[in-house]
């Protein structure tokens, strides 16, 4: 990525960042929905369903919650797991600054949403931590003068949150190199933090196994590559080449996939080696999406619509499954207790694949119009999904 994309949808957040600090309100009235709850066509029955007065922003999220929140520009509606009613509404945002043009978007950050507390860098040279039910627990911390600038948060792994910052362009135009670092949320303490050469960000928090390693992405002018580090210290452990822009990193507890520069993906052992390719044959058109891993198995959906499952250790094709829907970026597979839950267009809904035997079962959708792609989410009891402005509990598979 480029320093003016490291910069994109960022910069504007600055504007009326001090006002909004003095100004901001941790909480709000909650938005009344204005339509009626679209009923279910197909699929499991919901055990509950919530529509929101607005559509949902789950590209904001850097990684899928582990409750049920419903995430828009209004802010971040807290829902009671069981019956859905809402709860506390988390409104963060700074407003738009006065003079800005009623006709362009003011881009909005990402947020991380944690067990107990959402947390978001909209104030300037401030961490801030939103509680997702009790106001008088939330706080604002003011970061070091090395982390002054813009904040992109990438994660949070057993109560350590992973960011980047990068300083505000100097008077000739040129930006000040990135620092990653990690901040231990329990007592508001930064771990570490180290100078990235060029621009470089965290993009997923540190896998398991023995040392913990954090993938981080470098760009490096014309190029990209993966730089690996110590998780408890910051330091520099591999680093291996990317393709052009490095779209995606995945890993499971030890291994990294990224793309392998042709339209395929690649599985890198935590030493940093290469282990195994899965790539378009000859005479084939299709580009891997960032695969989800579990144990001895990988799964690659493709922006063509196919599934495929892989044995971790040797790459090998376990078995292909075809969806009705093409896929992109927006689909977001999730793996719970055996079954792989692809989403969808809005009009298509969700695809239950029983990861053993690579079949199809049901396929969930609503009768609500939409152009959203669906997302699916996940406590480990029930399984969230939606599109638009609608989010439905589902009995898992």
């Amino acid at each position: 990525m480029s320093r003016r994309g490291l910069l994109a949808g960022a910069g504007v957040l600055a504007l009326g960042g001090a006002a909004w600090a003095l100004g901001r309100s941790a909480g709000g009235p909650t938005p009344e929905p204005s339509e009626p709850v679209p009923t279910a066509q197909s699929g499991p029955t919901p055990l509950w369903t919530y529509r929101g007065a607005q559509a949902m922003t789950p590209e904001r999220l850097v990684a899928p919650p582990r409750r049920p929140v419903f995430l828009s520009k209004a802010g971040l509606q807290v829902l009671d797991p069981v019956g859905g009613g809402p709860g506390r509404l988390l409104v963060f945002d700074p407003p738009p600054p006065a003079n800005w043009p009623s006709d362009v978007e003011v881009p909005l950050s990402q947020v991380v949403v944690g067990p107990e507390q959402l947390f978001s860098a909209t104030s300037r040279g401030h961490l801030d931590a939103h509680h997702l039910t009790d106001a008088s627990a939330d706080w604002s911390l003011p970061l070091p003068d090395e982390l002054q600038g813009r904040i992109q948060l990438a994660g949070l792994a057993d109560g350590v949150l992973y960011a980047y910052a990068w300083g505000w362009p100097r008077a000739d135009g040129t930006v000040p190199s990135s620092r990653v670092f990690a901040l231990r949320v329990a007592d508001r303490s930064v771990l570490w933090s180290v100078a990235g050469e060029d621009q470089e960000r965290p993009v997923v928090p540190p896998t398991g196994g023995g040392t913990r390693l954090l993938a981080c992405v470098r760009s490096l002018g014309t190029r990209t590559e993966l730089v690996v580090r110590d998780a408890a210290t910051g330091r520099e452990v591999w680093t291996a080449p990317g393709d052009e822009d490095l779209r995606w990193c995945t890993t499971d507890s030890e291994n990294f996939l990224v793309p392998d520069g042709t339209g395929g993906v690649r599985l890198l052992r935590p030493s940093g080696e290469t282990a195994w390719t899965h790539s378009p044959a000859r005479g084939e058109s299709w580009r891997a999406l960032p695969p989800v891993a579990e144990g001895p198995r990988v799964f690659v959906p493709r922006d063509s619509g196919v599934v495929t499952c892989h044995d971790a250790a040797t790459g090998v094709v376990l078995w292909s499954c075809r969806l009705p829907f093409p896929m992109d970026r927006r689909s977001r597979p999730l793996l719970l207790d055996g079954t792989l839950y692809v989403p969808g267009p809005a009009a298509v809904g969700v695809c239950a694949v029983n990861v053993a035997t690579g079949r199809p079962g049901w396929t969930f959708h609503d009768s609500g119009p939409g152009k959203d792609v669906w997302t699916v989410t996940t406590d480990g009891s029930r399984l969230y999904a939606g599109h638009d402005d609608v989010l439905h509990a589902l009995p898992t598979a």
